[in-house]
């Protein structure tokens, strides 16, 4: 036991090490996860085609990404309490607030079945989806959201993990729901045929064993977080907490999500070859996203042990050795998706006219993407803290409604792919300063500890 407490305390010890050992299991996890999302593409665009493709990456995945988004953002509420009690040794509360985090997901999850069973059409035809990929989208999600309820405990159950030190399990569950998902993509559609079902049912099946196997670790015998069935149902302590801090992350989540929609709703207006190539360069450059999202997660979790625990001074060196470390990483990954994208882009589709146009949308992001360094690292440090709500205005003034605005103006007027990409790269660089701003104005240093309150 003291072994296991000294391996998931992030509040001893060498900051940039412990920082670096807890950092790695998150992003091979993402790596791995974006890799599935590669062969998923490459199966997809191989053996069903780009209609399919459009299907299943254009507004369903904005769709997805707004409603579940939300939800799965809230758990970083969650996530900072826990880990503010575990820094401060207050493992007595630890199951309380465990049993409350995963009960509350699970009744968001289903309520959000429900809704996506009964709304999907409607939806849709709200983001102006294309004809062609109108009965496959509607398919693909409403067999996704079957799987929901499962995904939103899957979720939670990481994000307590992580809060409590252990990143590694979640990882390692992630790999085995990945290769599911990949064995089953391939039996469904290359061999049954199934075709845009098939990617989804391959989904939900994987996330159900995931969900099975996080679930399994927490209700071991043995640790001091061990979840029962008494100590699921709600504690409205541990919800308002929650609910205080997951709404913002809830908010911010969706706030991108509307924007990207907004952004999506342009993009169809562009024709089917760049719908395909803008979901086809999620894929792929969506391997930056996962391991930035992976230094945020890694951030949030430490400042939020050590700032439970009064350690400030490990806070201070977590955000300066933490912006170090992003910016390597971001220089480093964007020089290897700019070399590698052409021959990758041909391994995932033999449509040329989707290569050139996923290659362009690329070159308007990838050269730009440190320009985001200071926005993952600051608002992370602010979420592990728990000032939830003026990092989450800042990124809806500087981000979501700043590209909103973009494309009713910019891109309106002139139409062009170029317009539209550009409302990213301005709107970092904006949102960058302020948090930069706020961040050196110190008020988030003297709020009280959740444990204090």
């Amino acid at each position: 036991m003291k072994d296991a407490k000294e391996k998931t305390n992030l509040t001893e010890g060498t900051v940039w090490k412990k920082l670096l050992i807890f950092f790695l299991p998150i992003a091979a996890g993402t790596i791995i996860q974006q890799l599935y999302n590669a062969v998923d593409g490459l199966i997809v665009g191989r053996f069903v085609g780009t209609e399919a493709l459009a299907a299943v990456g254009g507004s369903s995945a904005q769709i997805i990404n707004v409603l579940v988004g939300f939800f799965v953002a809230m758990t970083a509420g969650a996530s900072v309490i826990i880990g503010q009690i575990y820094g401060a040794g207050r493992t007595e509360d630890l199951r309380r607030a465990i049993g409350t985090s995963v009960s509350v997901m699970g009744l968001f999850g289903l309520g959000l079945t429900l809704l996506g069973l009964a709304a999907s059409p409607a939806m849709l035809r709200l983001l102006q989806t294309p004809e062609e990929t109108m009965e496959g989208a509607v398919m693909y999600l409403r067999i996704y959201f079957l799987g929901v309820p499962f995904l939103m405990v899957l979720n939670m159950e990481s994000s307590i993990l992580r809060a409590l030190g252990d990143s590694f399990h979640p990882f390692l569950y992630m790999v085995v729901g990945c290769v599911m998902n990949i064995v089953l993509d391939a039996v469904f559609v290359v061999v049954f045929g199934w075709g845009v079902a098939g990617v989804a049912i391959a989904t939900v099946a994987a996330q159900v064993v995931n969900t099975a196997l996080l679930t399994r670790l927490l209700t071991r015998e043995g640790q001091e977080y061990r979840l029962t069935l008494r100590d699921l149902g709600i504690q409205r302590v541990y919800l308002a907490n929650m609910l205080r801090l997951g709404i913002p992350a809830g908010l911010q989540s969706s706030m991108y999500s509307i924007s990207n929609t907004i952004i999506q709703v342009a993009v169809n207006s562009l024709g089917t070859v760049v719908v395909a190539s803008w979901a086809m360069s999620g894929k792929t450059d969506g391997f930056y996203w996962a391991v930035s999202s992976a230094i945020g997660a890694a951030i949030t979790s430490f400042i939020a042990q050590n700032y439970g625990a009064g350690r400030t001074d490990r806070v201070r060196q977590c955000v300066r050795q933490g912006l170090i470390m992003h910016f390597v990483i971001t220089v480093a990954l964007s020089a290897a998706l700019m070399l590698t994208a052409i021959p990758v882009l041909r391994l995932l589709t033999p449509d040329e006219a989707v290569v050139q146009t996923t290659w362009q949308v690329m070159s308007y992001f990838v050269p730009f993407y440190f320009t985001w360094v200071l926005v993952e690292v600051l608002s992370a440090v602010l979420r592990g803290a728990g000032d939830a709500v003026y990092p989450v205005v800042i990124i809806g003034i500087g981000i979501c409604l700043f590209r909103v605005i973009w494309i009713l103006t910019v891109f309106a007027w002139f139409g062009t792919l170029l317009s539209l990409c550009l409302s990213y790269t301005v709107s970092w660089t904006i949102t960058s300063a302020a948090l930069v701003i706020y961040y050196k104005k110190g008020k988030w240093a003297s709020r009280r500890r959740l444990v204090d309150r």
